[in-house]
């Protein structure tokens, strides 16, 4: 009998990115692409604006794609950089191939979301659907995971920005509350999957 290899720790139990250095660049370069993007709106007069998620109409579902990018001025941006900072980072704990699908999974469904349940005639703009999806990401995956460090986390987290998740709900005017119940169901949904997927990947025991 050869006993059992110990079993390499679950990627989606690490707390911080495999590489944070790597990590950080890559949300400097994707909060950057923001400011830029923003910084085009403004020369533009807000032209960038109207590229936005239209709700129920075929040539608003190509504002899913754009959405994200856009803000309706500068506040707006800068009231989501931290977050959409921090929480993007912390996301890459099962490596950015992983944080690739998640940001994916959770951009394509708070998208869809704000399409079919959004008000009408409206653009709706920003990147408060990512950010919600990247935090309930990070509050979910160490239950699913069984990660007593993720769920420390979790817990860290829950009290520093657990306020923002009043978010979901509906009355604020100006906010896209779809937007942000979508995104948390999208992050809900890729912690499941993320969970799942890393578990499948568990090399099996050897016995002779």
């Amino acid at each position: 009998m050869v006993a059992p290899a110990p079993l390499p720790r679950r990627s989606i139990a690490r707390v911080l990115p495999p590489s944070p250095v790597g990590a950080a660049i890559v949300m400097l370069a994707f909060t950057a692409l923001l400011y830029v993007v923003e910084a085009v709106d403004q020369i533009t007069g807000n032209g960038l604006n109207d590229d936005g998620i239209f709700s129920r109409k075929l040539d608003g579902l190509a504002g899913i794609i754009w959405a994200p990018l856009l803000h309706g001025s500068w506040p707006h941006l800068l009231s989501n950089t931290v977050p959409f900072l921090v929480f993007g980072f912390l996301a890459m704990a099962g490596g950015i191939r992983q944080w690739v699908a998640v940001t994916a999974l959770i951009w394509v469904i708070s998208g869809l979301g704000v399409w079919l349940v959004g008000p009408p005639d409206t653009s709706t703009i920003g990147a408060s659907g990512v950010i919600f999806g990247w935090l309930v990401f990070l509050l979910a995956r160490g239950f699913f995971a069984r990660s007593a460090r993720q769920i420390g986390l979790a817990i860290v987290l829950v009290l520093i920005w657990g306020s923002v998740l009043f978010g979901i709900l509906p009355g604020q005017p100006g906010i896209s509350w779809q937007a942000h119940l979508f995104g948390a169901l999208g992050g809900l949904l890729a912690a499941s999957v993320a969970a799942r997927a890393d578990r499948g990947n568990r090399p099996a025991a050897l016995g002779v």
